[in-house]
């Protein structure tokens, strides 16, 4: 039976607006953000959801509560959901990161999949063992409402790791599509295969700026 998904990115943070990287740092949505999710809800406010589910960082929580209010239907969340681990550069701006560890910045942005960043503080992941975690969370999350529609309320790197799947890209390919803040993103799941209906609404979102007026 064929599940359908809607596949979010939280809203922004101000961290997001300054390009300083996250990972598993439990940072908080900022105002924008907060627009947007509310935004996002009343979006998705007549959608036929079984289930909500969210990383387990407020960011990506703080989402899809926003959505849970318009939806009495059972909410969870994943640590398997969560963002990349990136070790020492969580926390850093890019330019930082470039700067410190030039070696380890040359081959994550040229995407040499295997390679891991220092650890530090936080664990850091090969960009392999993270796509390989965050598909098997969203294909097991399907396989329990098989034939309904849930949302899952995650991160830019989970939602990557989805497009590439359901495309069918090599990991080591360049990332030539966006993946915006707070962003619906329409997938099936049928036979343990990702399928993608429909990438990158944020017309939503428009509804967030006027709040600001």
């Amino acid at each position: 039976m064929t599940t359908e998904l809607l596949l979010i990115r939280h809203g922004e943070t101000a961290w997001n607006a300054v390009r300083r990287l996250q990972g598993h740092l439990d940072i908080g949505l900022n105002d924008a953000g907060r627009r947007q999710a509310a935004a996002l809800a009343r979006a998705l406010a007549a959608e036929p959801l079984a289930a909500i589910v969210a990383s387990d960082l407020q960011r990506a929580m703080h989402t899809a509560e926003a959505v849970a209010e318009y939806h009495h239907v059972p909410f969870h969340t994943d640590r398997e959901l969560r963002e990349r681990g990136y070790g020492v550069f969580e926390g850093l701006l890019y330019t930082e990161i470039e700067e410190r560890y030039p070696d380890h910045f040359a081959a994550w942005q040229g995407r040499h999949v295997d390679s891991v960043m220092p650890h530090g503080e936080r664990h850091a992941e090969s960009f392999r063992h993270f796509y390989a975690r965050c598909i098997a969370a969203i294909g097991r999350w399907a396989g329990q409402y098989p034939g309904q529609k849930i949302a899952i309320v995650a991160h830019g790197g989970v939602l990557e790791c989805a497009y590439r799947a359901a495309r069918e890209m090599t990991l080591e390919s360049p990332r030539d599509f966006q993946v915006r803040n707070a962003s619906i993103n329409r997938f099936t799941f049928s036979d343990g295969k990702l399928a993608l209906t429909h990438w990158g609404n944020v017309d939503h979102l428009a509804q967030a700026l006027d709040d600001i007026v």
